[in-house]
């Protein structure tokens, strides 16, 4: 009998009822009040713990690169010329559509903090971390895209430590974007070194 008191009271102990009236996470009165506050800001709640405003200025830089990079993988898609161009052009295609799904994401998710996605053309250069390219030749094309991949690949991983366990919808996202970036350059190089050894032997 004793040992069936001592399973009850840690049972009792460990319920959520106890947990709720002790140390809870959190008060349950105190969030019903905060969510029925400001419900035109959906998924934007009063205790979001990091400065919005900042989080989504962070994430328009990401945006305006996002773009820059669709507009400069098209480009190259189009412009490639030589032996393999045909398969380089592939290549290009694909990345540019991952980049265009890594805009989209982005822009979503500014929306869902309260921001506005600035898509403006206008500014999308002066705004982004990575540069259009002026190259002409296949393997200047890959150099441009891989240098890009390289740049936004440090820059994702700095706004996933920023963004951290206080946002982990937003980390969970640009993690997903840095795995791809990453997959990117992977490719990219291999593309570089094929395409650099074929420049070389016919040069001579």
């Amino acid at each position: 009998m004793a040992h069936n008191n001592m399973i009850s009271k840690h049972l009792d102990t460990n319920s959520p009822r106890s947990a709720a009236a002790g140390d809870s996470l959190y008060n349950v009165d105190q969030i019903r009040r905060q969510a029925s506050k400001s419900l035109l800001e959906g998924a934007l709640t009063e205790n979001y713990p990091l400065d919005v405003e900042k989080a989504c200025a962070l994430l328009n830089e990401a945006l305006a690169t996002e773009i820059l990079c669709v507009l400069r993988y098209r480009h190259h898609q189009v412009i490639a010329k030589g032996i393999s161009s045909s398969d380089i052009a592939k290549e290009f295609a694909e990345h540019a559509a991952n980049e265009e799904e890594h805009m989209i994401m982005i822009a979503e998710r500014i929306n869902q903090l309260g921001g506005d996605p600035d898509m403006n053309p206008a500014t999308v250069a002066s705004r982004a971390v990575t540069e259009y390219g002026h190259g002409k030749d296949l393997v200047t094309l890959i150099r441009e895209d891989l240098v890009a991949e390289r740049i936004v690949i440090d820059v994702y991983r700095k706004l996933v430590g920023w963004f951290g366990l206080e946002d982990p919808t937003t980390r969970r996202m640009l993690e997903k974007i840095l795995k791809d970036e990453e997959e990117h350059a992977n490719e990219l190089a291999d593309l570089l070194v094929a395409n650099e050894d074929r420049q070389e032997r016919d040069a001579h």
